[in-house]
């Protein structure tokens, strides 16, 4: 996809500006120092679940030494793009026991290319998913992140919604028979203007018309503070729609800490919530990667184990969800 060619060039850039490092290391200890939160640790369980988007990690070197380098960093999972899209039955194998070694599990992979919001795609965008499934037997992954695709001429805001309603609705039917499930998720219009779902709104209210289980919204918060905004609220209003949440500052798309958003309020907003998903680094690192991925394990654990609260619930999307 042109989305992540283009911000894993700049990641590659990036991770070779070595004089940024500082800078990153700044940021992070900005937050870590504030006495208002337990000292966090390597050793520390996190209070969610902690992931990283492979595109974003060291995008030059082979595929094992990258996902080395997010064990190195502390995490136990990674979500991919279409880094396995050449591998072989054994390259998926040789995938599978290298996983077992570092500990590793992939969380969500994505690969999509068809429209969701274009009828005349939907046949094609079916057998995508048809044939994506086996894929994700062989990862041992069981999401499967899914994009809007862009505005279709000619078509009313509203045809487009319904079409993304009833796209995911039959795609969904399709995935629950290998157990899979479906993450929509947004982008803002500054990225992409003729993407359709900018709107993270929009997005909650098209998972909660499926009303299917294994539907989820992916909130990216990075996309959603340049679209709308509102951050806070609409995570809590909206808790029982989302699967996986992506992390990265504004602007820049960098290392949380370093911009508009303020993730140590974010990260204890998923801790009190009980928040059982996916959290996902989806940055671009301004200094050296692994010490960048550490800080962020650190700060989330740090701001999201404060005053957590153990009876909240991750409401079961099995249910009905509430009124929006």
């Amino acid at each position: 996809m042109r989305r992540r060619q283009f911000f894993g060039a700049c990641a590659g850039a990036a991770a070779t500006t070595a004089s940024a490092s500082a800078a990153t290391a700044l940021s992070a200890a900005t937050f870590l120092a504030d006495s208002d939160a337990p000292q966090a640790s390597t050793n520390v369980t996190p209070p969610f679940k902690l992931s990283v988007m492979l595109w974003t990690v060291y995008e030059k070197l082979p595929f094992d030494q990258r996902i080395e380098k997010v064990a190195e960093a502390g995490y136990n999972a990674v979500e991919l793009v279409t880094e396995y899209k050449n591998f072989t039955k054994e390259d998926y194998a040789k995938f599978r026991a290298k996983k077992r070694d570092l500990h590793l599990t992939v969380d969500a992979t994505s690969g999509i290319s068809h429209s969701l919001c274009d009828a005349s795609q939907r046949d094609a965008f079916l057998d995508e998913v048809r044939a994506k499934l086996p894929v994700l037997e062989e990862l041992q992954c069981n999401k499967l992140i899914i994009l809007s695709g862009d505005k279709v001429p000619g078509q009313t805001p509203q045809q487009m919604h319904d079409n993304c309603i009833e796209s995911l609705k039959r795609a969904a039917d399709i995935a629950a028979a290998k157990n899979v499930g479906l993450l929509l998720e947004n982008i803002d219009p500054e990225e992409n203007p003729k993407y359709f779902l900018t709107s993270v709104s929009e997005g909650f209210e098209i998972v909660r018309s499926v009303r299917a289980a294994n539907v989820q919204f992916l909130y990216d918060f990075f996309h959603d503070q340049i679209a709308e905004g509102n951050l806070l609220a609409k995570l809590e209003k909206n808790l029982d729609l989302i699967g996986v949440v992506h992390i990265a500052d504004v602007p820049g798309r960098h290392d949380p800490g370093t911009g508009e958003i303020n993730y140590p309020n974010i990260f204890r907003k998923l801790g009190q919530l009980g928040f059982n998903g996916y959290v996902a680094m989806e940055f671009i690192p301004e200094g050296e990667t692994v010490a960048a991925l550490r800080a962020a394990r650190e700060m989330a654990i740090k701001y999201g184990s404060v005053q957590r609260n153990q009876s909240a619930q991750f409401i079961n999307h099995g249910s009905p969800h509430a009124t929006a």
